[in-house]
């Protein structure tokens, strides 16, 4: 019977992704042998993913597994995914995706972000949130907030801040959405590429065999199609998780639609445009939409945003 070897982070939530994966590659008939650890984004959290540096944070040492053959696939959230992968590696599933909203999380359920008297405290590590925070509540404050779940919930529960937010799949997959005050509308707080999917890594050198079994029992063609745009456009950007870049594609048939654009640090400047055409063309239509917000401001809040991060 032929075995599959997965690498995975250690977090609860990794954990819930990688066990869910190996359900999957069980219930077809492959045998599943798990190995996680702790990457460099695990273990540095008192400083933010865009001053870490966002390439491979969360992944580097689960490709050195692949690249060794220690492994045949790691499990990510696609969302942590960099949008140019090292030589020689590559994505070659994605699994159905979950309701890709942000969410509000806190103790506290009367509370208001529209309430303008008293000082609302946001618990979040996201460069994105963090600018569409102040672009649509410039009165809220913004905490800075690392670390898996449960530790953020317990931060928030110590008086750090009144509220988390976060993605709704993590929150649903950790059993927390009794904590949910609120969801955030997809329209004005677009969440970033691939929030909601689990992606599948490996390295090209994959047993190729091995490789059409995986994609066979794990890929979902509608999430593949939107993510291949979503990630086309990011990779436009040349961007990662230290730019408050975002991106959301969906399937009207066979007609893609991709929603994204990009916002300065200050929340000043929000820029948003839709692309869409036939799913054949899904990374021509990521690409198009990138080349847009370039073009129409982009580059110079991208300029800016490297200027101010160093």
């Amino acid at each position: 019977m032929t075995t599959i070897n997965i690498g995975s982070r250690k977090s609860k939530l990794a954990m819930w992704q990688t066990d869910t994966v190996a359900g999957m590659l069980q219930d077809s008939g492959l045998k599943t042998n798990i190995s996680s650890m702790e990457t460099k984004g695990d273990k540095i959290l008192d400083v933010s993913i865009a001053k870490i540096g966002s390439k491979g944070v969360f992944t580097e040492e689960l490709e050195d597994q692949l690249r060794s053959g220690v492994t045949d696939i790691a499990v990510h959230s696609a969302k942590d995914m960099q949008s140019i992968l090292p030589e020689n590696f590559e994505l070659i599933a994605f699994t159905d995706r979950e309701q890709s909203n942000d969410v509000l999380v806190s103790r506290n359920k009367d509370i208001d972000l529209n309430d303008t008297a008293g000082t609302i405290r946001i618990g979040t590590s996201s460069v994105r949130r963090i600018a569409l925070l102040k672009h649509f509540y410039p009165h809220i404050e913004t905490v800075e907030m690392r670390g898996n779940l449960q530790t953020r919930i317990k931060k928030m529960d110590a008086g750090a801040c009144d509220a988390l937010m976060l993605a709704y799949a993590g929150v649903k997959r950790m059993e927390y959405e009794d904590l949910i005050v609120k969801i955030f509308s997809v329209d004005k707080f677009i969440p970033p590429v691939g929030q909601g999917c689990i992606a599948i890594e490996s390295a090209t050198t994959i047993n190729p065999e091995k490789r059409q079994k995986i994609r066979a029992c794990l890929n979902n063609p509608d999430s593949e199609s939107c993510l291949l745009a979503e990630r086309a456009y990011l990779r436009t950007m040349e961007g990662g998780c230290s730019i408050p870049a975002f991106g959301l594609a969906v399937l009207d048939g066979n007609e893609l639609i991709l929603r994204g654009g990009l916002a300065s640090l200050d929340g000043r400047t929000v820029l948003v445009k839709t692309e869409q055409g036939p799913r054949e063309q899904a990374e021509a239509i990521g690409e198009r939409l990138g080349n847009y917000i370039l073009d129409h401001g982009g580059r110079k809040i991208l300029a800016d945003i490297k200027h101010i991060q160093g």
